[in-house]
């Protein structure tokens, strides 16, 4: 009996041994991520495979994949290559149920007791999951210290929102980025909310160095917003010439609080910190709570909403909330300064809605309809939508619109564009405003007269003349030396090589493609239709730069065709940079190209192989890896 005893007890400790191998975290903290759709429930690791059981957050009825070169890599720098999916099926497509919410499991060889923490990734392609800093010691991860300059600024409630100050000077945006990783991320786009630069889309690409701190350096005329587009999410600041912003970025924090598992655990603090230029005022910006979108941002829900409406029903809807919006300003805990910023915002939000009245249910018809091309070219420029008289009076009650201190809002660029699209906006905006003078005309003057130069159009003699009507010298300051900046560039672009144009020649609209092409049979190629005016089209030119110079061994030519929508000194300036065989065809061509190939907008992208036939069709940027395992495909076919 005794011995049967000790056969049991023994038995059962080896039991406990065996079970005591497993380690369980359960949803363990991490320190940043390139996308919030998948997350860590926990993590079990045996001695013989490691668990990650992932729940996924995704749109309804669309899908996720998790590639077969997934891998885990420990703080030692050690990686495990996935072994395969429970419940998902690796490299194929993964549709999340209406729920918009699913589990599964990803399995990994077995990780040493002493790691302590570990980063998932899909690998190094466009779009791949990644999420770094997976924490296995939860003690020692929540025992961590801010930086000294981390800190949270007293704010004055009875502060006043200053007025700007137009001065042309260099705004300076420093940062760092907390736990940095360099496998995160090696650069940053910082989009530039300016009357003149984000009507181009223009970015500074700001790069990043090893220990995580970044600098950028702006030629502004006043207090700008801009936003810094990271993957683990969107950071806003102000920033004002001969001024210096200072972030500190806490990653950990900024996605907790995006997580959809960790939202309710305990905080690491603020998502940023900041640091010089009003940094009581920023700070407070970034910890606003009420929402101020006057209507969904998710566009269908509007259309499906506002479609078949007169224009005073679809001023009413988008300006329901808006009592609402302004009480819950007022009674909130902020201080004076924000509560006024917040009204502007408000005020912009609500006069940007109200100025693409006509364009909004045009594009509610439109969609709701799913109208086709054709259809669609015929409804949005051969229907009226009435518009009745007095229909603009509700811009007098947003007379910030009109002061400097609109500058400090985010939405400020925005709404100056979309005034654009209302018939005779100027005399709309005098007779509503009751003047024609003041920022917001000296602005929107601004913008006509710079887009003009970054166009390639230096300014005429009459536009010279016309910087003296500004209020302020400061806009004639700024555009003065960018005009001089283009006459230098176009001069320069002149000496300039790597491009060809080409002409389409004497054919017909059915044999055009085929023409353009047949000059290039027997090599494979990339074809951009693309625009000068497309931000998108720009922005992806510059990011196969790297792409090109790798393939450069290779037989492939790369082929631009854009319309007469692209001015001709614009583009024959712009295509100086854009290596390649360039056309420029008639709007009739142009037209054609767009129906014959369902084309629906630029950039659009074709993979032509060395027969001439189309083996790859996108519109929009696919992403670099995307593109050049296309090429290769054609290539290879």
């Amino acid at each position: 009996m005794k011995r049967f005893v000790w056969i049991i007890g023994l038995i059962f400790c080896i039991t406990c041994t065996i079970q005591a191998k497993d380690r369980v975290i359960e949803r363990p903290p991490f320190l940043a991520w390139s996308s919030n759709s998948i997350e860590v429930d926990k993590i079990v690791m045996s001695d013989t495979v490691t668990t990650v059981y992932i729940k996924a957050f995704y749109h309804p009825k669309y899908w996720i994949k998790i590639a077969t070169g997934s891998f885990l890599k420990d703080n030692n720098g050690m990686l495990y290559p996935i072994r395969r999916g429970v419940g998902i099926t690796l490299d194929k497509e993964f549709w999340m149920p209406e729920s918009g919410e699913a589990e599964f499991q990803l399995q990994f060889p077995p990780i040493p007791e002493n790691v302590t923490s570990l980063d998932f990734s899909e690998g190094d392609f466009d779009g791949a999951y990644k999420i770094w800093g997976i924490q296995l010691d939860k003690d020692a991860f929540y025992k961590q210290k801010l930086p000294k300059e981390a800190v949270v600024h007293k704010i004055n409630k009875k502060a006043i929102l200053p007025t700007p100050k137009l001065v042309y000077g260099t705004a300076t945006l420093k940062g760092k980025i907390l736990d940095y990783q360099k496998e995160m991320i090696k650069q940053v786009k910082m989009h530039i909310e300016s009357p003149a630069l984000n009507i181009h889309n223009e970015q500074n690409i700001i790069k990043i160095k090893e220990d995580g701190t970044f600098l950028a350096e702006v030629k502004v005329v006043s207090v700008t917003s801009v936003a810094l587009e990271f993957p683990f999410g969107w950071i806003e600041c102000l920033i004002a010439p001969n001024e210096e912003t200072s972030l500190i970025i806490n990653t950990k924090e900024l996605c907790r609080r995006q997580a959809h598992l960790q939202r309710k655990d305990k905080t690491y603090g603020e998502p940023v910190y900041f640091n010089g230029y009003l940094a009581s005022l920023q700070q407070e910006l970034a910890s606003v709570d009420i929402d101020i979108v006057l209507k969904s941002v998710y566009y269908m829900d509007m259309y499906n909403d506002i479609v078949g409406k007169s224009a005073d029903e679809y001023k009413a809807y988008v300006l329901e909330r808006l009592p609402s919006i302004r009480k819950e300003i007022a009674q909130s805990q902020y201080s004076n300064a924000c509560k006024e910023l917040l009204n502007i915002q408000v005020d912009l939000a609500a006069t940007g809605k109200i100025a693409m009245t006509e364009r909004e249910l045009k594009s509610a018809h439109i969609a709701v309809n799913k109208l086709n091309k054709e259809q669609t070219d015929d409804y949005f420029y051969n229907t009226r939508i009435d518009i009745p008289a007095g229909y603009y009076d509700i811009l007098k009650e947003f007379t910030s619109i009109n002061t400097l201190k609109a500058l400090y809002g985010k939405y400020y660029a925005s709404t100056i564009y979309l005034i654009s699209f209302l018939p005779n906006s100027l005399d709309i905006l005098k007779e509503t405003l009751g003047t024609g003078q003041g920022p917001l005309f000296d602005n929107i003057k601004f913008n006509k007269l710079y887009q003009s130069i970054k166009d390639f159009t230096p300014l005429t003699t009459e536009q010279n003349a016309e910087l003296k009507t500004f209020s302020s010298p400061v806009y004639a300051e700024m555009l003065t030396q960018t005009n001089k900046e283009i006459i230098k560039k176009i001069e320069l672009n002149k000496r300039k090589t790597g491009f060809t144009v080409n002409e389409a020649g004497q054919v017909s609209n059915e044999d055009l493609f085929p023409s353009i092409i047949s000059k290039f049979r027997g090599h494979t190629l990339l074809v951009d239709f693309w625009a000068t005016w497309c931000g998108p089209c720009r922005t992806a030119n510059k990011a196969i730069l790297p792409m090109k110079e790798e393939l450069k061994d290779m037989d492939i030519i790369y082929l631009y065709i854009t319309g007469e929508t692209s001015p001709k000194g614009t583009w024959e300036n712009m295509i100086t940079d854009i290596h390649g065989e360039h056309f420029r065809v008639t709007n009739e061509q142009w037209s054609f190209l767009m129906s014959n190939f369902n084309i629906q907008g630029v950039p659009t992208y074709f993979v032509v192989d060395p027969e001439g036939n189309i083996t790859f069709k996108q519109t929009g940027f696919p992403g670099v890896d995307t593109m050049k395992e296309q090429l290769m495909k054609a290539m290879n076919k």
